[in-house]
């Protein structure tokens, strides 16, 4: 029988449907499982992008800068660092003379330091430099007033200041460190937070306001005028006005407590420091309820400072060689002064030299030497040094590069 053609083509097309049924898949790993893509793929030839670091601020720079420095200085140098100096006269080659033989940090500028045409030490105090990417902390008390290095500074002072409405101050300050900016001095001893209401009192004509309120509102208002122009420093911390004398001659004393200090006294300088004041001189005054030591040498008073009103800046003390002329035993010696100083906290140490420093026994060299025999014995910490010159060193850094 001849078989049926149908037949043969419905075996046909089975066979070709079960071949194209997809087989059952297998579980990975298994011999069977095809390799993947990831396994057969060949290496990469691209090169690893590149990391691409941050570039430095300037602050950075600054402080990269200064730790360089220091970690280059003996300690001698760095010592000599803390040092802010007067030698009297306004001839270039002796000044020069003066700073490339004792190397200080920094400057101060006196009476004797003004040549008849002021505008001269626009020429003088860049040639005193020895390194112009560190220029030397150049101050002066300009407050105004009675108190003016620069006599052609007419700007109202504390007298007038102290009945004007506080713009005035502001304008003032503007107007002064604006003057001293041209004369390439760079720190102004210029604004007094101290406040009095006591006119017997030796700080009274110099004071900013008779009262808390009145002398924070302008010492603000000055701090905020010669900002850009002068790095501002606040004087005399703790305050001046708690007492009558003159601390060029004595240690005046209060008993005021540190409560009431803290709302009458501090208020000044608290308001300066929130302003932006770069530096607080120390003076030499006695608050016998806090410390039986000076400010200026007390430990206890720094500590106020910086962890009670947040002050961060540089602390400079009031001209050490006042402490000898107070007549107290106990502040006789300069060198044993200058460690005191150094251990209770302060930044730069302020000598308004005589033209024979060895006669007051305030040879710059000797106490040098002094600070650092007191680091080898260790009644000084290496790092306190350090601490303090680096601060110092970025704040001159800063100057050079525009960037404080």
């Amino acid at each position: 029988m001849t078989p049926v053609r149908g037949g043969g083509i419905a075996v046909a097309i089975a066979l070709i449907l079960s071949a194209c049924v997809a087989p059952t898949p297998t579980a990975p790993g298994s011999p069977l499982t095809p390799p993947s893509a990831s396994t057969t793929a060949p290496p990469s030839t691209q090169p690893p992008t590149p990391t691409v670091k941050p570039t430095p601020t300037p602050e950075q720079l600054v402080r990269s800068f200064a730790q360089k420095t220091l970690a280059a200085m003996s300690l001698d140098e760095k010592v000599a660092s803390l040092l802010m100096l007067h030698s009297p006269g306004s001839d270039v080659g002796q000044l020069r003379a003066f700073v490339e033989s004792y190397r200080p940090g920094g400057l101060i500028l006196m009476g004797d330091n003004v040549p008849a045409n002021p505008g001269e030490l626009a020429a003088i105090i860049p040639q005193l430099d020895l390194n112009p990417d560190l220029p030397m902390l150049v101050a002066i008390d300009q407050e105004g007033g009675t108190v003016r290095r620069i006599r052609s500074d007419v700007a109202a002072a504390a007298p007038q200041l102290q009945q004007l409405p506080v713009a005035a101050t502001s304008e003032a300050f503007a107007s002064r460190a604006s003057l001293l900016e041209t004369l390439a001095i760079n720190v102004n001893f210029g604004i007094v937070a101290d406040q009095t209401s006591d006119r017997s009192s030796f700080i009274f004509p110099r004071a900013l306001g008779t009262s808390p309120g009145d002398s924070a509102d302008r010492v603000a208002a000055a701090v905020a005028g010669e900002s850009g122009h002068v790095l501002s420093t606040l004087k005399h911390f703790p305050g001046h006005g708690a007492m009558a004398d003159d601390s060029h001659t004595s240690i005046p004393t209060s008993d005021v407590s540190r409560d009431t200090w803290r709302t009458t006294h501090a208020v000044p300088f608290e308001r300066g420091i929130d302003a932006g004041a770069e530096l607080v001189m120390f003076g030499h005054l006695r608050y016998s309820a806090v410390d039986a030591a000076p400010a200026s040498l007390s430990a206890a008073w720094h500590t106020i400072l910086r962890e009670e009103l947040g002050f961060t800046g540089i602390t400079v003390t009031d001209d050490m060689l006042m402490l000898n002329d107070s007549g107290e035993a106990a502040l006789a010696d300069p060198v044993q002064n200058a460690v005191s100083a150094l251990a209770a906290g302060t930044t730069m140490l302020l000598y308004v030299l005589p033209s024979d420093p060895a006669s007051v026994g305030a040879d710059p060299r000797g106490i040098v030497a002094g600070v650092v025999a007191a680091v080898a014995d260790g009644r000084l910490s290496e790092s306190s040094i350090n601490e303090a010159a680096l601060k110092l060193l970025v704040a001159r850094r800063q100057l050079a590069t525009g960037t404080l």
